[in-house]
């Protein structure tokens, strides 16, 4: 690197060895055991050059790890030496996953011209919205993810994959103050973390300058595939990216899944994919090619279907009203006085599954929690047939809360005949002061495309709390490292003519 460091890469050859494309991966999780074999002598098979770089300050490469910061100056001083090499044939590919998929957006608009495609996967071109939910933080996957790098620099560290997430629950439930949950949970203060409790969602704080690259992925001037998970936590922002790039003319490839963010099983697609994208944009074959750019799973219905866009063509925006005595339909409200409900900060409203980044996030069964006094919750009518719903989902609610400073956390579940409540997606919105005595408030969920079958409800939570996807709100307005008192707050969510608070579904038109 440039200031004298030096990072580690690995280097598979295609058979003869001579010049042929690149295919660059920078990870900070190593470069080596199954991801290594699987990529490395998978795509040099192919016919690529392929370089594994370990990030800077992890297995063995040196400096410091600071999180997001250097990717931009290290991929970019990577990439000159690269061009250096005598078995570089003039152009190159990036690849990865996750952090692996940030670390292409940090130097994809400064690359040049001989970056010929992207495979990006489950990732976004920034982290800190994924990382400060709707301005409410994201305890449970920062955490987890500042525990497993640290864990992972330790010796026998690929054993911290499934330790981090057990020591970060362990530490959730310990009752200290969200800044030492680190100690709890990794034994040491751990800066990334303390970084992530300090510097908060607003993208003007400096210390998002150098680790934000959405307002350059219009310039990507490379072809761009994306994958994406339903569950993933990042996909709300993977989706902002692709709307980007077609923003700015370009045809990106978008497939989405049932998929978590560590299910393994989105590491075929994953690779079947990228190898048809690299051999087209770096080889000219362009014979493994889907014709539709953009290939959804519709969960529910369980089957793939393939689209010319995303948000898929065909739908319109369907409004289902909270109604009176926990209702929901497409109706406007009747007259009726708001709903209540008391949320207790010492006591936090858990959360059943939905997105986190080391766990599970499959859909799970809600009716534990939909006993809670804490969670109101509105159920329409069964349907008297199937119901398709694809693309963006936003709640708007009016609310009017104790103090100023709440987390309006707004769910929608399909209930099965049987009784059983499955979480389809979520979203949260944290409130500080306003004018005003009732607020406004517009949730953005999490996308879907999903069948609501015959017989079936649909079902939508509104609560103060997701603890611990998302941090508690101590309701004092205190700065989110702080410990000391926390305020419980009442709240109201209005439904009447006048204030009509409802889920906005994306209804999509049968397939004729």
């Amino acid at each position: 690197m440039p200031d004298g460091v030096t990072l580690l890469a690995d280097h598979y050859a295609p058979a003869g060895g001579g010049p042929a494309p690149v295919i660059l991966m920078r990870s900070p999780y190593g470069r080596r055991g199954l991801f290594g074999l699987f990529s490395g002598r998978g795509f040099a098979r192919q016919g690529f050059h392929v370089v594994i770089q370990s990030c800077r300050g992890g297995f063995g490469s040196g400096g410091l790890l600071d999180p997001l910061g250097d990717e931009h100056d290290d991929g970019l001083a990577t990439v000159a030496w690269l061009r250096e090499q005598p078995w570089y044939g003039g152009s190159f590919a990036m690849f990865g996953p996750s952090y692996l998929g940030y670390t292409q957006w940090a130097i994809a608009p400064y690359a040049g011209p001989d970056l010929k495609a992207m495979a990006t996967q489950i990732t976004a071109s920034q982290f800190r919205d994924a990382a400060y939910v709707g301005g409410a933080f994201a305890l449970e996957s920062a955490l987890s993810w500042t525990t497993l790098t640290d864990g992972m620099s330790r010796r026998f560290g690929g054993a911290s994959v499934l330790t981090a997430p057990r020591l970060t629950r362990r530490a959730v439930l310990s009752g200290r103050p969200v800044a030492e949950l680190d100690l709890a949970s990794a034994g040491r203060s751990l800066r990334f973390f303390q970084d992530l409790v300090t510097h908060h969602a607003d993208p003007a704080v400096p210390y998002w300058d150098k680790r934000d690259f959405s307002p350059k992925v219009g310039e990507v001037d490379a072809a761009v595939t994306m994958l994406g998970g339903w569950y993933d936590v990042f996909l709300p922002w993977q989706l902002k990216d692709y709307a980007a790039l077609r923003a700015a003319g370009r045809r990106p490839y978008l497939t989405i899944g049932p998929w978590y963010h560590i299910d393994t099983r989105h590491a075929r697609p994953t690779m079947i994919e990228a190898s048809a994208w690299f051999r087209a944009h770096l080889m000219g074959d362009m014979s493994r090619l889907r014709p539709d750019p953009v290939r959804i799973y519709v969960t529910g219905a369980e089957e793939w279907r393939d689209y010319p866009d995303w948000p898929v063509p065909g739908t319109r925006e369907q409004r289902w009203h909270l109604q009176h005595g926990f209702g929901l339909g497409v109706d406007g409200p009747r007259a009726a006085g708001p709903d209540r409900f008391r949320y207790h900060p010492d006591h936090p409203t858990p959360v059943i599954g939905g997105p986190v980044l080391l766990g599970d996030s499959r859909p799970r069964d809600q009716r534990r929690l939909e006993q809670r006094r804490d969670v109101l919750v509105y159920s329409s009518p069964a349907l008297e047939s199937d119901v398709e719903m694809i693309g963006p989902v936003r709640a708007e609610l009016f609310v009017r809360s104790s103090t100023p400073y709440v987390d309006v956390v707004v769910r929608v579940c399909d209930v099965w005949p049987d009784g059983r409540s499955f979480n389809v997606c979520e979203g949260v919105r944290r409130l500080g002061p306003s004018a005003g005595d009732v607020r406004r408030v517009e949730v953005d969920l999490w996308p879907i495309a999903h069948r609501f079958r015959r017989d079936h409800r649909i079902r939508v939570h509104v609560a103060a709390g997701a603890y611990p996807t998302i941090a508690r709100n101590p309701g004092t307005g205190d700065p989110l490292g702080a410990g000391g008192p926390m305020v419980p707050n009442d709240v109201e969510v209005f439904h009447s003519p006048d204030r009509p608070s409802a889920v906005v579904l994306p209804l999509c038109a049968p397939r004729g």
